[in-house]
């Protein structure tokens, strides 16, 4: 018999078929996934956190995925659909990002029953802050502190007594209102407000006998550790679990463990009265001094300096890292100045300094685990989701620049107008924020570091075989 190629071959009962195997793969949630632990261990009612050996929840495929594996099938890439599906069957967080409080209260619900049906632990992240994201991409929240405390103490009240790790409003103390420099005409939001609404979401979670809540931390690039200190400080972190760090960003894990526990540093000894920086946030030692932020041989000075002066503070704030895409480390844009692309130094500053949206080059990071060796990292997570789009990263919003006389292709915009919402790094217009992305999708399961683990079934690869022949 005449061997048929793949492309022929996965069509009809066979796509279906291999179609069913790997989403039966993608939504099998048993132990032994990456990210889960053999066995849950029991936890008691005054127990929180995401204790070592904790199963993390795996949440049903992102809207995109399912369809991305089908077409990668029907045009005879399997092994991309493998991927797609591996990274999918990953434990990661579920996002809520607005709504009624009667609306959010049945999701979260909704969320915390399958993670028990299946004996594990959810990450939930609550993103719907009064101004949230400096009206930029991700644009929305709660309209007011009374619509936000309603929100959040819904979300409370949803997760019940069953143990959950809370993610609680990313890069609302990384972008204070202050900071994103827009009227209060168009942005009547206030520093004191944010940080009010921030008290008041810790109180109302705390509340919960399991709940560990985390608050934004920024990252090892971003604020520096005596400015995040302060507003994780004012915002109600000693009576939190601790904080996050990196979500939706790329930066090293090694760097963000460092970061992390000068944090916790940093806390213990400006709330402590007998050391000589109390109530001195401002003074505790950084990635920028005595270290150099891009440098990173020269971190130990810092880790050094808190060696030094800690006295008998000792550091007890807990955190966790999002590894979900910083498996290569943070894009410098700089392949981008040389051929073919030729781009000018001032159009290389730009899409480094908005690396942060939609970066080529990615990869995903370390699997999510709560055993990190580390008493005070409780966790490697996926919190930002892969293959989500940061949103549409173009000229008009700021994150993107192009010279096209000295790199285009054909079919590219031509005009002021189409350039300013063009993506030339992708070639496409982005998708709207926490829509799927299948381009960036892919490139990260492909680029994984570490890479993702085959789980392609001896049942599928059986048929696959037999097809062939």
């Amino acid at each position: 018999m005449r061997a048929l190629s793949f492309r022929r071959l996965m069509r009809g009962p066979v796509i279906v078929a291999v179609t069913a195997l790997v989403m039966s793969a993608l939504l099998a949630t048993g132990p032994g996934r990456p990210g889960a632990a053999a066995a849950v261990r029991h936890r008691v009612a005054d127990e929180r956190g995401l204790l070592p050996g904790s199963r993390l929840f795996v949440p049903p495929p992102s809207d995109g995925a399912p369809q991305q594996i089908v077409h990668l099938l029907a045009d005879g890439h399997l092994a991309d659909a493998v991927r797609i599906a591996e990274m999918e069957s990953v434990p990661r967080a579920v996002w809520f990002t607005g709504g009624t409080p009667a609306q959010v209260l049945a999701q979260v619900r909704q969320t915390m029953a399958q993670a028990h049906a299946a004996r594990a632990v959810p990450v939930l992240v609550a993103y719907d802050i009064p101004g949230r994201d400096c009206a930029q991409y991700s644009a929305g929240g709660a309209l007011s502190q009374a619509d936000y405390q309603a929100w959040i103490s819904a979300f409370a009240q949803g997760i019940g007594g069953r143990p959950a790790a809370v993610i609680l409003e990313p890069d609302a103390l990384g972008n204070l209102p202050s900071g994103c420099g827009l009227p209060a005409s168009v942005y009547p939001f206030t520093d004191s407000e944010r940080i009010a609404e921030l008290q008041y979401a810790v109180s109302a979670l705390e509340q919960e006998p399991r709940t560990a809540v985390y608050l934004d931390g920024t990252h090892s690039a971003w604020q520096s550790v005596g400015t995040i200190t302060q507003r994780l400080l004012e915002a109600g972190v000693t009576s939190a679990q601790g904080f996050f760090l990196n979500v939706s960003n790329y930066q090293p894990a090694n760097e963000l463990a460092d970061y992390g526990s000068w944090i916790s540093d940093c806390i213990a000894m400006v709330t402590d009265p007998s050391n000589a920086f109390f109530n001195n946030p401002g003074a505790c030692a950084s990635q920028y001094y005595p270290a150099t932020q891009g440098d990173f041989s020269t971190w130990g000075l810092t880790t050094q300096w808190y060696a030094q002066n800690m006295g008998s503070a000792v550091a007890s704030t807990h955190y966790v890292i999002d590894t979900s895409r910083n498996g290569d480390g943070p894009n410098n844009m700089q392949a981008y100045a040389d051929a073919p692309y030729d781009q000018p130094a001032a159009v290389i500053s730009t899409l480094a300094s908005g690396n942060w949206c939609n970066p080529p080059g990615a990869g995903l990071g370390l699997a999510p685990t709560t055993s990190t060796g580390n008493p005070l990292l409780d966790a490697y997570l996926w919190v930002k989701t892969p293959g989500q789009s940061d949103g549409q990263c173009d000229s008009a919003g700021g994150v993107r620049t192009w010279d096209y006389s000295d790199y285009s292709q054909p079919g590219w915009p031509s005009t002021a107008a189409g350039q300013a919402l063009f993506d030339p790094l992708w070639g496409t217009d982005d998708p709207a924020a926490g829509a799927w992305f299948g381009q960036q999708a892919l490139q990260l399961a492909q680029e994984a570091s570490p890479p993702l683990r085959p789980f392609f079934t001896p049942a599928a690869r059986h048929l696959l075989a037999k097809g062939r022949h």
